[in-house]
């Protein structure tokens, strides 16, 4: 890899996520220099013309350091106080700091809804967009005080790595409490090397990661590598480094060799089928035979009725779907261009049956092509 490849000079907006583990100490209570100096970077980034969006977890261990729990709460209603009480206190402190360097922060606060509906996904793009063009840096958690399933999820590098597609970012920077992905686990294993880059996601890289972090925060190596696969679809670089190295976000952004860095694949998703992919919530399953199988994954074509052996679910037409094979392996994800009860009448019949069997004929397709993404 060279260093000029590594340079992220000219990349224009960039998503920095942090985790809990590095902004708040064991206890709790806010590491009030690891905030300062994340603010300081950021805002120096900000100050160069690049748009910059933080997405910062904590809440729930600030909560729970305030109200004097030891760790992090395990009850839903404990983990819903716990977001309450600390997310004033987190967006307090980042507000200070910010403001001290003279830039204007705004928080926002989404949960998985938030992406799965279309429409309340184009207004959170919206809403982001606007705030980029009022110069203001966006801080982002998830909204743990209402949100039980992302509580039960408990990490938000996924939700960067949606946030970075969301945006059209160019950059993405996980910060953690390691340098970076390594060959096996470094606090076990001495002869573990740091992997300065990764082109693709294999077996054998998902195999690298590990378990859950600190017992402030939820999220491991496994959801990192999730996170990144995501980010790479979207066409988003990421770099996976160490949140207590002096200046690590602007070495980053330098090109310095610094941390892992994960890059995109070729083919980029278009911003609807990375909401497809990513975002949707899928309310059913289409079953399929090989024939069919076949013909979306190697002939790229779109998925007629004389294919489907099965529908699971209840869903109406605009629905989004996994489409399973004859192994029950998931080969892709769309939109519907019918209801599962129109699907079961039509099931295995011929285009030109359609409106004899349901008396109208809307679409040749149950699932169009470009409503579809195959399985990534």
């Amino acid at each position: 890899m060279t260093e000029q490849r590594r340079s992220f000079n000219s990349v224009k907006r960039i998503v920095v996520k942090v985790g809990s583990s590095s902004i708040a100490y064991s206890t709790g209570k806010l590491n009030l220099f690891q905030i300062e100096s994340l603010v300081r970077q950021l805002s120096d980034l900000h100050n160069q013309g690049k748009d910059v969006l933080l997405v910062t977890s904590g809440a729930i261990g600030t909560g729970a350091g305030r109200l004097g729990l030891a760790g992090r709460p395990r009850t839903i209603p404990a983990k819903q106080a716990a977001a309450a009480v600390g997310q004033g206190i987190l967006m307090h402190i980042y507000e200070k700091f910010f403001s001290e360097y003279g830039v204007t922060a705004g928080q926002v606060l989404l949960t998985r809804e938030d992406f799965s509906d279309r429409r309340r996904f184009l207004n959170a793009r919206n809403t982001l967009h606007a705030l980029l063009q009022f110069g203001v840096i966006p801080v982002i958690n998830e909204n743990d005080t209402i949100a039980v399933d992302e509580i039960k999820l408990g990490e938000n590098d996924t939700l960067s790595a949606l946030v970075a597609g969301l945006v059209d970012a160019e950059l993405l920077v996980l910060l953690s409490d390691i340098q970076g992905l390594y060959t096996a686990d470094p606090r076990q294993d001495p002869d573990a090397c740091l992997i300065r880059e990764v082109a693709e996601i294999t077996p054998e890289i998902e195999s690298l990661a590990g378990g859950a972090g600190s017992k402030l925060g939820t999220g491991g190596m496994a959801t990192k590598i999730s996170a990144v696969r995501i980010a790479a679809h979207s066409g988003v670089s990421t770099v996976l480094a160490c949140a207590d190295e002096k200046d690590i976000i602007l070495k980053v952004a330098t090109g310095e060799q610094v941390g892992t860095v994960f890059w995109p694949v070729g083919n980029k998703l278009e911003n609807r089928k990375q909401w497809i992919a990513y975002s949707a919530a899928v309310c059913g399953k289409i079953r399929i035979d090989e024939g069919a199988a076949t013909a979306l994954v190697k002939q790229g074509k779109s998925l007629l009725p004389s294919g489907i052996t099965g529908v699971e679910g209840l869903f109406e037409m605009g629905g989004t779907v996994s489409i399973v094979g004859p192994d029950n392996q998931e080969i892709a994800r769309g939109i519907t261009s019918y209801s599962s009860a129109e699907i079961e009448q039509i099931k295995g019949a011929q285009t030109k049956e359609i409106s004899l069997i349901l008396g109208h004929k809307d679409y040749d397709e149950i699932v169009h092509r470009n409503n579809m993404v195959l399985n990534l």
